[in-house]
């Protein structure tokens, strides 16, 4: 690939892990930017000594009576383009704000791009740093934040920052910087552990994320604007990720591609939950105090960073109450909220017009001018939570997230495929899972060679539930409408004939016969006449059902409890469509394939560990979820 390909194939895909947040280069005609704003670059220093480049672009009526605040993003994505000279064809999170005028910094972080320092991926957080060389993304983001406000000519001392998936990390990280110039922070899609965001979901490993590696485990070797690990990218023949994966055989078989790539080695030496993964994560270390105002942003398609934004929010949440803190979940994939398309689509659904502008203008540009140009206090005029109902096909606000009025309904998985609020007969239900004939994650494979997932959170899911290896359970055609708002728990009874297995939920809306085509579906041969659309859906091995610590194997055909939690729901079933469950066992090429042996370590088992096994559902298993009360029609 030539100079910035990698993000220009992110770009082009329209997501990517952790989508590249880069500015794209301005085309030769002038821009907004090169009209209307000045840029210097600069290096910044951090306190061990180690400088960071930084793009700064100011606005050209800038002046010591006439200041503006800074809005800063820190990416490992590259700030690019590079050149006093050169501009993007945009600044900072939406035209909205651009024009309205801010100091917008974008920053390649420590070890990336133009930057010096060694590149550690989720760079662990150091609580109580002992001296200089104690250095994390908060003190990184604290010093640049100290530098910018005292080296910049015409800002008014306000500092807000945003970022969308790896950025959004760096994001939700340097809150913890606590700056006092930091008034404004807003995490999008923000990775918050790599043990349950992007690389793996509750443990399991996303091998649809397998040609990510090269660009999180390359070190370069000096200050550079062009890619370095372009060499190491896999680059196979195939088109068809499904086939070229399972061809691929075990993942040890990786290790011819990624033998020298020091993030691969991580990740297979480290398969479970141990100190290494641990002190990457975020969540943990929010407490009491967080003085930036905080708005986390989501997606409830968002096929890669879905936990981030309620993991970090609900972590603010309980840990430092009070904090203005906020949270904005909308109908969109990853990132997708930060470009307008027009109609406002995933996979076949179509949700509306002009979401992401109504968005960028009246949540997101409103919250920055409040904390950075308004008063700054805590009634900036938006809600505890601005969530799109999926399903109405509309934005609610909550004045807390889950709901004080949701209620916990069980969903019980009846052997006979009914979804009942009452327990049936506990009796079981069989089906044979084989690693070497996986359950597809999705009907389009023109899909599964991207870089990551993405339409297959609301994609049509009949191809599965036709296969004898996925179980079915639905409810009658429902009278009402029903919103399932809030948090969903899976509560599965089970048994296996091996000893592991990966157990898949998934929750559908199944539409009724008569519902028309829209007029923007992109696949025309697909029918929303009794379409089933993924609303949520989670994965979890087995060995971790006590301790993602200490896996344990299962017991063949003993019935075990296995728990987990779906990312929170905000979906109207509406009247005439039913509720459905699937319960699957494999979910390939998303999910690595389970060996359904238990071994010490996945990533290193054989092709002999892989085996057909006999797995088992019971009855008594159910979905806890939350339902909101039904809205009396108007008077």
């Amino acid at each position: 690939m030539k100079q910035f390909g990698i993000l220009a194939w992110l770009l082009a895909l329209g997501s990517g892990p952790l989508l590249a947040q880069a500015p794209a280069a301005a085309p030769a005609a002038a821009t907004y930017p090169q009209a209307h704003y000045t840029k210097q670059e600069v290096y910044v220093p951090m306190r061990d000594g180690t400088q960071l480049f930084t793009a700064i672009y100011t606005p050209k009526d800038a002046s010591a009576g006439k200041k503006y605040p800074i809005v800063m993003q820190r990416t490992c994505y590259s700030v690019a383009p590079y050149g006093p000279a050169r501009f993007p064809a945009r600044l900072g999170p939406s035209e909205t704000m651009m024009k309205q005028g801010y100091i917008f910094v974008y920053q390649d972080v420590r070890g990336r791009w133009k930057s010096q320092g060694t590149w550690t991926n989720m760079t662990p957080v150091i609580d109580k740093k002992k001296g200089k060389k104690d250095v994390d993304e908060g003190s990184d983001t604290y010093d640049t934040i100290d530098w910018l406000v005292k080296k910049v000519a015409s800002n008014n001392g306000r500092v807000g920052q945003w970022g969308i998936s790896y950025p959004g990390f760096y994001t939700a990280a340097g809150i913890l910087s606590n700056h006092p110039a930091l008034k404004a922070s807003s995490p999008q899609a923000p990775v918050s552990d790599f043990f349950f965001d992007d690389f793996h979901h509750n443990g399991a490993f996303l091998e649809s994320y397998i040609f990510t590696f090269p660009v999180f485990g390359v070190q370069k070797t000096d200050t550079t604007s062009t890619a370095w690990y372009n060499a190491q990218l896999i680059k196979p023949a195939a088109k068809d990720g499904y086939q070229f994966l399972l061809d691929l055989g075990p993942l040890k078989n990786a290790d011819k591609y990624y033998a020298n790539n020091f993030f691969w080695q991580e990740t297979i030496d480290h398969p479970n939950y141990d100190e290494f993964w641990q002190k990457r994560g975020l969540p943990q270390h929010y407490a009491a105090g967080v003085k930036p105002a905080v708005m986390t942003v989501g997606g409830w398609f968002d096929a890669e960073d879905l936990r981030g934004p309620l993991a970090i929010y609900h972590a603010i949440e309980k840990k430092s109450p009070g904090t203005y803190n906020t949270l904005v979940m909308g109908p969109f994939g990853h990132g997708r909220w930060s470009r307008e398309t027009g109609h406002t689509m995933h996979s076949n659904v179509y949700f509306g017009d002009s979401i992401a502008t109504f968005y960028q203008k009246n949540i997101e540009a409103k919250f920055f001018a409040h904390f950075l140009k308004g008063n700054g206090d805590k009634n900036s005029g938006l809600p505890e939570a601005y969530l799109y109902d999926t399903g109405k096909k509309q934005w609610d606000t909550f004045a807390q997230w889950p709901a004080a009025a949701a209620t916990h309904q069980k969903l019980y998985l009846s052997p006979d495929g009914k979804l009942d609020k009452q327990p049936g007969a506990p009796g079981p239900v069989t089906f044979v899972s084989d690693p070497l004939k996986p359950v597809p994650y999705t009907e389009d494979l023109t899909t599964t060679m991207g870089f990551t997932p993405h339409n297959y959170m609301s994609e049509d899911q009949r191809f599965a539930g036709r296969r004898p290896d996925v179980l079915v359970y639905q409810t009658d055609v429902l009278a009402d409408d029903v919103t399932l708002g809030g948090e969903i728990m899976a509560n599965l009874k089970v048994a296996t004939s091996g000893t592991d297995a990966d157990w898949v939920v998934k929750l559908i809306d199944v539409y009724p016969a008569d519902e028309p085509n829209n007029p923007y579906m992109p696949n025309k041969s697909i029918m929303l006449s009794n379409y089933w659309q993924m609303v949520r859906s989670e994965v979890m091995p087995a060995r971790f059902r006590n301790s993602f610590e200490k896996p344990e194997a299962m017991v063949a055909g003993q019935k075990t409890a296995v728990d987990f939690r779906l990312q929170d729901v905000l979906h109207t079933f509406k009247k005439g469509h039913r509720i459905m469950v699937q319960v699957q066992s494999t979910w390939f090429p998303f999910i690595a394939r389970n060996p359904q042996t238990f071994v010490p370590n996945p990533y290193k088992a054989a092709e002999s560990d892989y085996v057909k096994a006999t797995h088992t559902v019971f009855g008594d298993s159910f979905l806890d979820v939350q339902v909101l009360p039904a809205v009396p029609p108007a008077q």
